[in-house]
């Protein structure tokens, strides 16, 4: 590639941690800037997550409706959870995350993208993988509970989610990456030049 990401760390001259919930926390470091100055970045510390679009044989994305309280709305999503443990594999995370989430699971995985999602503000760091032939769980399904008790599910024609992203009408960061990403994917080199899914990921690193 012409472009491409490069690690680089500038000195830190303090930090705190003023606040810490249940999964992230909010940290404050003094950093020395390139003219010699210190400027002060707050920023949210984020374990990491993983994303699926799961794509079935009729070409249909696989999303989940859900109340997302900071943005006072339901948003269409794709499956999706956190990394709840340091150096938790993201490719078992994201097959825990489809079941637990569609009672699905899937026989082929790809990573399709990763990104940072706001990298001014927050660490966090999302692996979507592309998953597909696609199959019911048996058994019985994972308990839900708050916002994933009223949670809707449907299978929608990835064109019709591209539109939806175009019009305005779908907003959900991972949803939005993923739908692009496969479109292109398609339109060039095909999901056989995927990774694969056990790909490293420098942002979050894992043993195998």
């Amino acid at each position: 590639m012409g472009i491409q990401d490069t690690p680089e760390e500038w000195q830190v001259t303090a930090t705190v941690t003023p606040f810490t919930g249940n999964k992230t926390s909010v940290r404050t470091d003094d950093v020395v800037m390139p003219d010699g100055t210190v400027a002060r970045r707050d920023y949210q510390v984020h374990p990491g997550s993983v994303a699926v679009l799961a794509l079935d044989e009729a070409g249909r994305v696989l999303v989940l409706r859900q109340y997302r309280h900071p943005v006072r709305q339901k948003l269409w999503e794709i499956p999706a959870g956190l990394l709840d443990i340091p150096g938790e594999n993201p490719l078992h995370a994201a097959q825990r995350e489809l079941y637990e989430e569609a009672h699905v699971k899937a026989e082929d995985w790809r990573v399709l993208t990763d990104v940072y999602t706001t990298p001014g503000g927050c660490d966090e760091a999302v692996r979507v993988f592309l998953a597909r032939d696609l199959s019911e769980v048996e058994g019985e399904r994972f308990e839900v509970s708050e916002e994933e008790a009223d949670m809707e599910q449907a299978r929608v024609p990835l064109p019709e989610l591209v539109q939806g992203v175009l019009a305005g009408e779908l907003h959900n960061n991972c949803l939005v990456v993923g739908v692009l990403a496969l479109t292109a994917v398609l339109a060039g080199d095909g999901v056989d030049a995927l990774r694969p899914a056990e790909a490293p990921w420098p942002a979050r690193p894992f043993e195998a």
